[in-house]
């Protein structure tokens, strides 16, 4: 009898326990339908248990610049290590006086008072949303009448995964944008069932799990593994922290801003974060983790450190490029560093072929071209050749690599700057004292010294409040990436009164710290409204190959858009005059429409928000001091109201790219007028026929194939067939190969084929593409 109290005492005290729990899960605080949150009053939305909060917040570095984010509100957590694990918007913030709320139609929308526009909406107004609950494991989650999740916040990271959440097939990490360079870094869930760390979306420097499975989620567990599992819970992978199992309250996967992925845990006896796990255990391994700072070391202490082992003295934070090679008239040398591994990034792709060390030397000295090589020997003998000046790498005693740097044998002999005289014919030189021309040229510089400090006292005292303003802009202003907001006066000051045209509608200016910008005249009828969201979306974009939006004029009817300046202008220049043509080598060309299939790749796909470019043509490709490939003047299509599907938007940034790539191999700029002509050269195995003839015989045959079939595949007249940019990019890069294409300029599905492929689905149509281009 007393057996069996005791076993319906404990069975009564588990069953209270397992409804405590129950109950705690369900009695969540819920948010009403117009619901606000706001900067001025500083309030939030907290979980039922307390643990999570959401409302605004800012960094000191940024005062006046607010977002809206899911942090930690545990009162064992002090205030300073409460983390933000979600953004509305990932990099969106805004000013004083916006607002977060949730919308009697059932959309959450974050206003910025500032543009006087909803910078991020949660797209729900049409799905019959009821409330609002922030739940206990930190998910913001939209309901219905019948309490069916709508929407929620684990569905659409930022750069943290909480324990629960799921990171599922195409979704994404992205580090968050404290710099350009974090910006490129992202975690990926792949088809084929793999986690993958990214650089710029094509160089994967971590991954984990096997490519064979598909339909996979990285999940974070609460005992503090990493896992990759299946719809039916099966793991096929997993990681596990330091203090797996071990009692921890709260834990969380981040993306951190210097690209490696990190398991943090919550230490009550230190109050601190602790990270009990890592992706990449050597930080130097980190695809660009010194980006154009030098190559990755360690210190004495163990951290690692970027410097330049390419030049004698380095300033502190500027770049480290190795030297180029143009006018080395003395020749040049081979520089041996011992113990380190080199890579070029800009561009990322390096040509690696199998040979010995010598002649891995003996190929980049023998190549104008060539910057610097890499020799490894770990089980194949390999030879990585660079051809940028944008190098990084790291070094380490215990690494079995070899690298080798080129730059001239002489210095003092590339192009000296003006002649220099021996001393002794400097001695020979006579010279005679006259007293009268000494006293009137010390007259005559003191005048001149009045004149000018008189005139720059003048000049100063004008450009004063221009500089002020435009520092004040540049630090204090609430929208994303300081985008600088210019009047039209100062829009005129800083091109001179527009006296340096460059361009159509296009002008050449400078910012007061001396930065060249190109300033683009836009009609003034677009609405200011539609003019500042647009501007503010291409003002958050960051890529290596697009030209970056520095700041905007929209005052009463002028409305201007202000770029990074490309020192060699753009692209069609080059094709239309024949001199200049010369510098666009086959190497070059190659490398532009690699370049521009990147950045339209990243617009298409990497970006938080799908854009298209919408008139890519050679006019709106820029080159560089480096002559590297900006896109410039992409996502204008938004000022002008054009409207059309994604699919459509994508398929004609396809079809220009195609035209550009014709346009890079023929020389001719009208691609309508010999594209029937160079598919029949390419056709009948004349594809030499089609090459620009001011190109030397430097061409390379199976780069020139590869590039007219490209071409040829994104001008189909049938959309249906046309690759992604995606796709082009992989080919272009020779990761995929592409099967010869049929006439652009020909339908070739009938229409009874296409009622066939109507009745049987999209799916055999998308099969046959994939055939087409996997081969």
């Amino acid at each position: 009898m007393l057996e069996q109290d005791r076993f319906l005492h404990g069975f009564a005290l588990l069953l209270c326990i397992c409804l405590g729990s129950l109950l705690s899960g369900i009695a969540v605080s819920e948010i009403p339908l117009g619901s606000k949150l706001s900067v001025g009053e500083s309030n939030s939305w907290v979980s039922s248990n307390g643990d999570f909060a959401i409302g605004f917040y800012n960094f000191p570095d940024q005062p006046k610049q607010f977002s809206v984010g899911i942090r930690f509100n545990s009162k064992s957590v002090p205030v300073d290590k409460q983390t933000v694990v979600w953004v509305a918007g990932g990099d969106v913030t805004v000013g004083n006086n916006s607002y977060f709320q949730l919308q009697e139609n059932g959309e959450l929308v974050l206003f910025d008072a500032l543009q006087g526009e909803e910078v991020w909406t949660s797209k729900t107004s049409q799905l019959s949303v009821a409330l609002a609950v922030l739940r206990d494991d930190g998910n913001l989650v939209l309901l219905n009448e019948n309490r069916d999740v709508i929407w929620q916040s684990f569905d659409s990271p930022t750069d943290t995964l909480l324990p629960g959440q799921r990171l599922s097939t195409f979704r994404t990490l992205r580090a968050a944008s404290q710099n350009y360079v974090s910006s490129l870094y992202s975690l990926y869930m792949n088809v084929s069932g793999q986690l993958q760390l990214r650089w710029e979306s094509s160089i994967i420097y971590w991954s984990a799990g096997r490519p064979s499975h598909s339909n996979l989620s990285a999940v974070l567990s609460s005992d503090g593994s990493l896992q990759l599992v299946a719809l039916n819970l099966e793991r096929f992978w997993s990681v596990f922290g330091e203090d797996h199992n071990d009692t921890v309250r709260f834990r969380f996967l981040r993306l951190d801003v210097d690209g490696n992925l990190r398991l943090y845990s919550w230490m009550e006896v230190s109050q601190t974060w602790r990270s009990v796990w890592q992706a990449v255990e050597n930080q130097c391994n980190v695809f660009a983790t010194c980006d154009q700072q030098g190559i990755c070391a360690f210190n004495a202490s163990g951290s690692h450190v970027c410097t330049c082992p390419f030049h004698h003295a380095v300033q502190s934070n500027s770049k480290c490029l190795v030297s180029s090679q143009h006018d080395c008239k003395p020749g040049s040398i081979m520089v041996e560093h011992a113990n380190m591994f080199l890579y070029g990034i800009y561009p990322v792709h390096d040509f690696i072929s199998l040979t010995s060390l010598d002649k891995c030397k003996s190929m980049c000295l023998s190549d104008p071209s060539c910057t610097a090589v890499t020799f490894t020997n770990d089980g194949s003998a390999k030879c990585r050749m660079m051809k940028t000046q944008y190098v990084s790498g790291y070094s380490d005693p215990s690494l079995s690599a070899t690298s080798f740097v080129k730059r001239c044998s002489d210095p003092l002999a590339a192009d000296p700057i003006f002649p220099l005289k021996s001393p002794l014919q400097a001695y020979k030189e006579p010279y005679n004292i006259c007293i009268p021309c000494l006293v009137g040229a010390a007259s005559g510089t003191i005048f001149v010294f009045i004149v000018i400090q008189l005139g720059m006292g003048f000049y100063l005292y004008k450009r004063k409040n221009i500089y002020r303003r435009l520092a004040s802009l540049a630090h204090s202003r609430p929208g994303s990436k300081c985008l600088i907001i210019l009047s039209f006066t100062e829009i005129k000051e800083l091109t001179g009164n527009f006296s340096d045209q460059i361009g159509p509608k296009m002008f050449k200016g400078a910012l007061p710290d001396k930065q060249p910008v190109a300033v683009k005249e836009l009609e003034g009828t677009i609405e200011a409204r539609k003019f500042r969201a647009a501007v503010s979306k291409v003002g958050s974009i960051y890529h290596k190959g697009l030209a970056k939006l520095e700041g905007y004029c929209c005052e009463f009817d002028h409305r201007y858009l202000v770029y990074e300046y490309a020192e060699n202008g753009s692209l069609d220049k080059y094709i239309e005059n024949p001199t200049l043509a010369e510098r666009l080598t086959w190497r070059k060309r190659m490398d532009i429409s690699l370049s521009v299939g990147r950045a339209i790749f990243y617009l298409h796909t990497e970006c938080r928000e799908f854009l298209c470019h919408g008139n890519l043509k050679c006019e709106n490709v820029v080159l560089d001091e480096n002559f590297e490939a900006k896109v410039k003047e992409f996502g204008l299509g938004m000022l002008y109201g054009e409207a059309s599907s994604r699919r459509a938007s994508a398929q004609k940034d396809v079809e220009d790219f195609g035209k550009m790539v014709l346009t890079l191999v023929s020389g001719f700029k009208e691609v309508k007028d010999v594209l029937d002509w160079a598919y029949k050269e390419w056709m009948e195995g004349n594809p030499e026929n089609v090459v620009d003839k001011r190109l030397k015989n430097e061409v390379d045959a199976e780069e020139l194939e590869c590039a007219l079939r490209i071409a040829f595949w994104c001008l189909q007249a049938d959309e249906r067939v046309k690759p992604s940019m995606g796709e082009v990019v992989k080919v272009l890069e020779g990761t995929l190969p592409a099967d010869p294409p049929p006439p652009p300029f020909s339908c070739l599905i009938s229409a009874r084929e296409v009622e066939d492929t109507s009745e049987s689905g999209s799916e055999s149509l998308q099969y046959s593409m994939w055939r087409a281009f996997s081969g």
